[in-house]
């Protein structure tokens, strides 16, 4: 079954645009949208993903450390 997104545009509405019509975008825009939206959330997820990311691999590596040694600056 095949869903359908609807995009809603936003800030000021155009001239063109009537209050009551349905405003059709076309594919290349939806994908636009569709991408930044992406994109922005892929980078909020690598910014708060990443040390953590760092400490959960360290702690899988030989030889096994403790999480005091991997947190430890010296």
């Amino acid at each position: 079954m095949a869903s359908r997104v609807s995009l809603k545009s936003k800030g000021k509405a155009s001239g063109k645009a009537l209050k009551g019509s349905v405003e059709e975008k076309s594919i290349g825009e939806s994908f636009k949208e569709w991408s930044t939206w992406a994109l922005k959330k892929a980078k909020v997820v690598t910014h708060y993903g990443f040390i953590p990311l760092v400490i959960i691999i360290g702690m899988n590596s030989e030889p096994k450390p403790h999480l005091a040694q991997l947190l430890n600056l010296v």
